[in-house]
């Protein structure tokens, strides 16, 4: 028997991938905003392309993602710093998510928008905050 070890979610819930963000990239609707942007910094730091369009919301939504063509990205830490369920379809979710390109740490400062649509919650876009 070969024993299998858990891997962390890389959204640093604290829960395993498979029990976590897992199952909202194999395509079950994340059941709040939170959780949707969780699964989308576990997207980045995965490198799921698809997963990240899918879940943009249509209105913002760009053409393609220059993931490939873009430098390197190391995820290094996720902060939730405030959620707010604005009505029951609209939330914010203010984050710092926090990376190293070229070798340079960085951190992302935002408050992003999201809308639930059939039950299931989109991206819709952000404010970011210099820090």
């Amino acid at each position: 028997m070969v024993a299998t070890h858990p891997t962390p979610c890389p959204c640093q819930s604290g829960s395993d991938y498979a029990q976590c963000c897992a199952r909202w990239h194999q395509g079950t609707s994340a059941p709040t905003a939170e959780a949707l942007m969780r699964s989308r910094y576990a997207a980045y730091a995965l490198g799921l392309k698809d997963y990240l369009l899918t879940s943009w919301h249509s209105s913002t939504r760009p053409g393609i993602l220059g993931l490939a063509t873009e430098p390197p990205v190391k995820w290094l830490g996720l902060r939730i710093l405030r959620t707010e369920n604005v009505t029951p379809e609209q939330a914010i979710v203010e984050f710092i998510a926090r990376y190293k390109v070229n070798g340079k740490a960085e951190k992302l400062h935002e408050t992003s928008r999201f809308v639930q649509e059939n039950g299931r919650w989109f991206y819709v876009d952000g404010d970011f905050t210099d820090a």
